[in-house]
């Protein structure tokens, strides 16, 4: 029965963050012109909308969109292993955020050949790279799996010691 909760609330997560994903990106494109920016926090944040043709911080761009798609795939294969092999939901709510994500910027890439991005700071004057939704999902879910992680290996530690 819990599995079952966790696949339910992991499908919720999916739904509620793609369709955010594909709302925001709608609603940039058609209130923001290419390449314009608006600021909302003078000199730190602002909505800037760009079409990204790589990945992540504009890696690979130009690697063409048969290296995207395969690579998107592959992914998103190893998120469902891992998803449906786990018993833990904590990884699996993780899991369902980061291919949130993937699906997200596969949408564009396929139907767009780009990515929408659009959120735009400047740390310390300096410009971080654009992103969107679908790359906060992706991001939140690997710290996520990776806090987990480090917090399942302390507890671990702290069996072993108390065994010694």
């Amino acid at each position: 029965m819990k599995k079952m909760k966790t696949i339910v609330a992991s499908l919720l997560i999916v739904l509620a963050t793609l369709g955010l994903d594909q709302w925001t990106k709608w609603a940039i494109e058609r209130s923001i012109s290419l390449n314009d920016s608006v600021e909302m926090i003078k000199h730190f944040f602002y909505l800037t909308y760009v079409q990204n043709t790589g990945a992540g911080f504009s890696m690979f761009a130009g690697a063409g969109m048969g290296f995207f798609a395969l690579l998107t795939i592959v992914a998103l294969a190893a998120i469902l292993y891992m998803f449906f092999k786990t018993e833990d939901s904590r990884y699996q709510i993780c899991l369902s955020l980061v291919f949130s994500g993937a699906i997200g910027n596969f949408i564009d890439r396929m139907t767009l050949g780009y990515v929408r991005d659009f959120f735009s700071f400047y740390i310390f004057g300096y410009p971080f790279p654009v992103f969107n939704v679908a790359d906060i999902c992706i991001t939140i879910g690997i710290a996520l799996i990776l806090v987990s992680m480090f917090i399942d290996d302390k507890k671990e530690q702290e069996r072993w010691k108390q065994e010694s």
